[in-house]
Formats: C-alpha cells, structure tokens, sequence
C-alpha cells in the first residue's frame, strides 16, 4: 500500500515558482511511477506530468512544457514539482498519483492511474 501526501501549494502571483511535494509512505517507492494531476472549478482531472519508476523518463502536458519539471528523490520516497513562470491559467488542485508503468515508460492519460492518489494541494496564480 503506498500513501501519497502533497504539500507546497499557496497563493503566488502570475509569473512566480512554486514547488509542490510529494511524499510517500509504504513499500517499494521506487517501483512506481509518480504522475502529477489538477483539476481546476468545473473541469475534469487532467494530467500534467509523470516520471517513470526507473530510468528518470518523463513526459508533461503541452501547457506545462517549459515551465513545469517534474523529479524524484527514491531515498527520501518524495517526488517533486517544480512550477515556474505561473499563469493564472495554472489554477486548480493538484494531486498527485502512483502508478505501476513498465521501465522507463509513464503517461499523462488520466485513465492509465487508478492506483494510489493524494488528497491534492491547492495552487491559486492570482494578481
């Protein structure tokens, strides 16, 4: 069983950097991908980034490319999303997800995580 809590969520004006945590707790962290998800007021879940269990693979969402950059730490069981040059647009919850991939292999399809999800950080981008 892998418990997931996500921390580093605020307030911060458009165009600031936020990075949001991950922290897991159960066995095997290191066989999981790690998937990152928002879901904005009245809109689907949608995904935004993931790593792979090995090989350090990552894939993103086209309106993150460039800005967003996800990673992983297996000795602290945390993975990490860093967010720069944020627009209001980048607004909702964000949560984040586990998932068993083959090596070095992940993707942002919702329907591919159904495993172990986090209760969500709130990030509000906002003048």
């Amino acid at each position: 069983q892998l418990q997931l809590v996500e921390s580093g969520g605020g307030l911060v004006q458009p165009g600031g950097s936020l990075r949001l945590s991950c922290a897991t707790s159960g066995f095997s962290f290191g066989v999981y991908a790690i998937g990152w998800f928002r879901q904005a007021p009245g809109k689907e879940r949608e995904g935004v980034s993931c790593i792979s269990s090995v090989g350090g693979a990552t894939s993103y969402a086209d309106a993150v490319k460039g800005r967003f950059t996800v990673s992983r730490d297996n000795a602290k069981n945390t993975a990490y999303l860093q967010m720069n040059n944020l627009k209001p647009e980048d607004t909702a919850v964000y949560y984040c997800a586990g998932e068993f991939f083959g090596p070095a292999r992940c993707n942002t399809n919702r329907a591919a995580w159904n495993r172990y999800w986090g209760q969500g950080t709130q990030v509000t981008v906002s003048s």
